[in-house]
């Protein structure tokens, strides 16, 4: 097992994590990713390097998830076989948690591990922001209920840093993504509480609330997007069918037809990265899909019409709930990209782990799910 540390613009507190994890266990060893801090950081690479961490990266700033990619391209290389903890370099994860995540990690094989903070007591706005955000959208688009889907400390498997490279995005919507398809890659998700550590309020963090925040939803708003365009297709080519038929019926099932090639080849291409799903096995998917979501429309509008639900609320409450339920499941199984074969371990479907974290520390439950 190897610590992999993305480090941009790093300072006093990366060479002292270096320096606490190297005492606490010397044979483990230690990546720093510098993603393009520039010259004016290279003296605390240097001593970072000095404390006994191998320092790679490149010289301009990518974003995290670009250097988190990096580093798991270094360790397939310089690691090989070897599983990977990745923890912040701003003091945010005590060395004890660090090695408790990875001890975890050696216990279940093929899971993701995820140090998770408690939040217990007062937390800067910026991180509440991303995490509520985050949490939200993945219980809402996955069935995942995580206490802290925004921590940087986890652990990757081996056999997972292959899937792993292939999982967008460049900045912090990376470690998101990883959940997000974890479900649908057969990839179990397992939390471990860790202490909530914020100095001086967070202020190192490059987290930009409203940007970043954008980002990490930008999975859900791209598939919106691509729903709201296929509903401008199918009405455009509905009228345009009925006018040239005088067929509603013919026109009904042209407009759907078109306007659902047009989903699936957006969807496919540009908000799932499906293109690594035969496309024939997908498109049969989201037939199947198609079908059953047309009858759970039919049948949600007429129960909520019986109890008295005016028709229009009707619609607009079954088509947000149904858009939720399309989403998770293109992600999880129409386009869903597996993990590679002896990746994925034999993780419980669900289980409840309970820690203490520090003496006298709050009790929490944290659900697991895979």
């Amino acid at each position: 097992m190897i610590v992999l540390v993305p480090a941009y613009e790093p300072d006093a507190r990366l060479v002292t994590l270096v320096q606490d994890l190297r005492a606490a266990a010397p044979d483990l060893p230690v990546v720093v990713v510098d993603d393009g801090s520039g010259p004016a950081y290279a003296p605390v690479l240097a001593a970072t390097r000095a404390a006994g961490a191998d320092v790679v990266g490149y010289a301009h700033n990518r974003g995290k998830g670009h250097a988190l990619r990096h580093g798991f391209a270094h360790a397939r290389a310089a690691h090989p076989g070897h599983d990977v903890v990745t923890a912040d370099c701003d003091g945010q994860h005590a060395v004890v948690d660090v090695l408790r995540v990875a001890a975890r990690a050696a216990a279940e094989p093929g899971a993701v591990v995820l140090g998770s903070r408690l939040f217990v007591d007062e937390v800067p706005w910026r991180s509440k922001v991303g995490n509520v955000a985050s949490r939200l959208l993945l219980r809402a688009v996955t069935g995942l209920r995580l206490v802290d889907t925004q921590t940087g400390l986890r652990a990757y498997p081996a056999g997972l840093l292959p899937w792993l490279a292939q999982v967008p995005g460049d900045r912090f919507e990376y470690e998101l993504e990883v959940l997000l398809r974890a479900p649908g890659a057969g990839v179990p998700v397992v939390e471990v509480p860790i202490a909530t550590i914020y100095l001086d309020g967070n202020a190192s963090s490059h987290f930009r609330a409203v940007r970043d925040s954008v980002r990490v939803m930008a999975p859900l708003l791209r598939f919106a997007a691509s729903s709201l365009a296929a509903t401008v297709v199918d009405t455009g080519a509905l009228l345009v069918l009925e006018a040239l038929t005088g067929s509603l019926g013919v026109a009904v099932v042209g407009a759907r037809a078109v306007s659902a090639t047009v989903n699936f080849t957006v969807n496919r291409r540009h908000v799932f990265g499906g293109a690594r799903v035969p496309w024939r096995v997908s498109l049969a998917r989201y037939a199947a899909l198609a079908v059953t979501l047309l009858g759970a429309t039919w049948v949600l509008l007429a129960a909520l019409t019986h109890v008295g639900v005016p028709l229009l609320v009707a619609k607009l409450g079954t088509d947000v709930t149904l858009l939720c339920v399309s989403y998770g499941a293109q992600r999880a199984y129409v386009f869903a990209h597996r993990a590679p074969a002896g990746a994925v371990g034999a993780a419980p479907a669900a289980d409840v782990v309970r820690e203490t974290v520090g003496t006298g520390g709050p009790r929490r439950s944290f659900p697991r799910r895979t």
